[in-house]
């Protein structure tokens, strides 16, 4: 059962990012030390392509790659397919071949089903169901960075690529009419993607954790010391971030009240239900079944706000997201613990 002392933990964890979001706000609102969109999207792109990947790669060298639940890890990759393909059929039923179609299927997913298992999921799984929970979460959030984000990633490239990005396509001098053709298109989201060190960071990790595993060696101080220097900097860094985005908005709820309700139903209701159902159809049950739809109720992933940011799409959803649904999610999955404890 939850105690105070736990609950107080959680809350320790969270605080120090709304520490670090109101030091971004101050310094464009007050401190005037950004002064420009150039300047705030500069630190972002800092975080998207040195912290979060040094952040990745930490982690993903911590695990041990053989002692993987892989029911749990199966079935959170059902849920997440079939998130996808439900938010494929109703934007394609709904917009037809409208170009807002992939835009809203990238953010969606991003919102249904990409979480803060670290910084939130540890304290509060560990508080509820031991350290047996704990290390399933940080197995999620492993396979999370190796797989999911890179996904993600690519879905973003494909969207550029198309033209989706309108700054991008004026970069490269094209017009909104203008088509590559496939292999143009396939062959620029392959160079992009392999350029990216979000996509590489974390299967380095998870290759150096078999290593360290499987001979029983540690890591050379040298090594963890200079991963950890930038590392430690990508949670604190990406909710700076986020506070220098909001303060460059006219409103701290930048994205308006429906898509503010229709990400959190999305993070506190879909996600987990979709997980209920893939859970209990690859036979978990009891425990694990409850921690799986809890973890799925876990706030947004800062990470996805990076992203969201640095390829210019619906970054105020996302930034709202991380905000508000990381206040909410403490009452929220405190009564999903409540009412699944029930369940038998």
């Amino acid at each position: 059962m939850i105690g105070w002392g736990d609950v107080y933990k959680v809350v320790a964890a969270m605080a120090p990012l709304y520490f670090a979001l109101g030091l971004g706000y101050g310094s464009v609102r007050w401190w005037r030390l950004f002064t420009t969109p150039d300047q705030c999207d500069a630190v972002n792109r800092l975080v998207a392509f040195f912290a979060v990947p040094f952040f990745g790669f930490d982690f993903a060298s911590r695990v041990d790659p053989f002692s993987l639940s892989y029911r749990v890890l199966a079935a959170d990759a059902l849920s997440k397919l079939a998130v996808a393909l439900s938010l494929a059929a109703f934007v394609s039923f709904f917009s037809g071949a409208g170009k807002g179609g992939l835009d809203w299927c990238i953010t969606g997913f991003s919102l249904a089903t990409l979480n803060n298992t670290l910084v939130v999921g540890v304290p509060l799984l560990d508080a509820m169901y031991g350290k047996w929970a704990r290390d399933l979460i940080v197995q999620v959030s492993v396979v999370q960075t190796i797989v999911y984000f890179p996904l993600l990633l690519l879905a973003f490239e494909v969207r550029r690529a198309r033209g989706g990005d309108k700054t991008a396509a004026v970069e490269d001098g094209g017009g909104e009419d203008e088509r590559p053709a496939m292999w143009v298109l396939v062959r620029a989201v392959g160079m992009k993607v392999a350029r990216n060190p979000n996509v590489y960071a974390g299967v380095l990790g998870v290759a150096w954790a078999c290593v360290t595993n499987r001979w029983h060696i540690e890591t050379p101080s040298i090594i963890e010391g200079s991963v950890l220097i930038m590392s430690k900097t990508g949670v604190g860094l990406s909710m700076f971030s986020m506070g220098l985005f909001m303060a460059l908005q006219e409103k701290i709820i930048v994205c308006g009240a429906g898509p503010t309700v229709l990400g959190m139903a999305l993070r506190f209701v879909a996600g987990p239900a979709a997980t209920a159902a893939g859970a209990f159809a690859l036979g978990l049950r009891g425990d694990l079944l409850r921690l799986a739809i809890i973890q799925a109720a876990l706030p947004q992933s800062i990470t996805t706000f990076v992203f969201a940011k640095e390829y210019g799409l619906h970054a105020e959803v996302l930034s709202t997201a991380v905000i508000f649904g990381t206040l909410a999610s403490l009452p929220v999955l405190i009564v999903y613990y409540i009412v699944l404890g029930f369940i038998r």
